[in-house]
């Protein structure tokens, strides 16, 4: 059941929202239950960091703050 709560959508508008609904019902179903999820990748730490962090050595901590 969908229910408008604010707003007053056109049927148009009602019948686009209703559609994207069905079709991700529809790819969520298709898809394999037992299947492992790969994760999506913005969620991947490797994007974040794509250098070689430095070694940590005796003035490691003034490379966590100070650029250069």
């Amino acid at each position: 059941m969908i229910k408008v709560v604010r707003g007053n959508p056109t049927p148009e508008e009602l019948a686009a929202a209703l559609a994207v609904v069905q079709a991700r019902a529809a790819a969520a179903a298709n898809t394999p239950s037992g299947a492992p999820r790969l994760p999506d990748a913005w969620a991947d730490p490797a994007r974040v960091a794509r250098e070689r962090m430095p070694a940590p050595g005796p003035a490691a901590w003034g490379r966590t703050y100070w650029p250069g």
